[in-house]
């Protein structure tokens, strides 16, 4: 593990099907993100996708080992934001489509033996259809989860700001979604995510600690790379000990330009925050 964290330490890189880079992650292509962060002490990468399979395992566990880092999930973020596919669009084409790539990056998790994560590809509600539209995201989510459990993943559903999606914005609300499943699935919490909702960070993670397959971090005010000193991260990783948490940590942020910078500073951060536990 990274320094003194008793947990792998991830950072969120675009994977080759991306059309560009994700803005909260490495800006580099997939190969030469991995040997930056392997040389600045990560343990792996949590790595978002756009429209893959379980034939790309291959290739990207090949990338990742390359470096000496591991996958330790894949994200399907793009899904929504690069190419407008969400499961709850007005058009069932649309719908469609949008739960057939993340039925893929299921497969692709399965096949790497990781999770798969949910967070904005769940859309957005319009007026009038609200009702409808939480019931197509239901039921894709039922069957996005099921995929998963078949595959050899697991689902994992981030609760997300009002700003990004209509639906399940707090730890409480999506905590009963997946607790209404017939499979395995749990929780992403994201730090970003829990201020923008007013939802209490520490609290939130000493309630599902146990169900939280990922932590998300990011400073607080800016949503950039964590700085060392922040008075949150003792607490944090105090909250993720005592409760029982036995996923990994993501950092997620902004690039402010220089991704080796970015994540050389959020990995001296929290690791320096960790030593001071010890």
């Amino acid at each position: 593990m990274s320094g003194r964290l008793p947990w792998p330490l991830a950072y969120t890189v675009s994977g080759a099907d991306c059309s560009a880079p994700m803005p909260l992650g490495h800006s580099a292509p997939l190969s030469d993100a991995v040997r930056d962060l392997a040389e600045l002490g990560y343990d792996g990468v949590e790595v978002q996708v756009r429209e893959v399979g379980a034939d790309d395992a291959e290739a990207l566990a090949r990338t990742v080992d390359a470096a000496g880092l591991r996958v330790l999930g894949i994200g399907t973020g793009p899904v929504a934001a690069q190419d407008r596919l969400t499961l709850t669009d007005p058009s069932p084409d649309v719908r469609r489509h949008a739960l057939f790539r993340l039925r893929g990056a299921a497969r692709l998790a399965g096949a790497l033996g990781v999770p798969v994560s949910l967070g904005q590809t769940r859309g957005r509600f319009l007026p009038g259809l609200a009702d409808m539209q939480r019931q197509w995201a239901e039921r894709a989510v039922e069957q996005l989860a099921e995929e998963a459990a078949a595959c050899g993943s697991r689902l994992l559903l981030e609760p997300q700001s009002r700003a990004t999606t209509s639906l399940w914005h707090t730890p409480d609300d999506t905590r009963s979604v997946i607790d209404s499943l017939d499979v395995p699935a749990g929780l992403v919490l994201d730090t970003h995510h829990l201020d923008a909702e007013g939802v209490d960070a520490v609290r939130s993670i000493t309630d599902h600690a146990r169900v939280t397959g990922c932590l998300q971090l990011a400073a607080a005010s800016t949503r950039g790379p964590l700085t060392v000193g922040d008075p949150r991260l003792p607490a944090l990783l105090t909250a993720l000990r005592t409760g029982g948490f036995t996923g990994w940590l993501t950092l997620e942020h902004t690039q402010d330009g220089d991704s080796t910078k970015a994540a050389a500073r959020s990995w001296t951060a929290l690791t320096d925050a960790a030593a001071a536990l010890s």
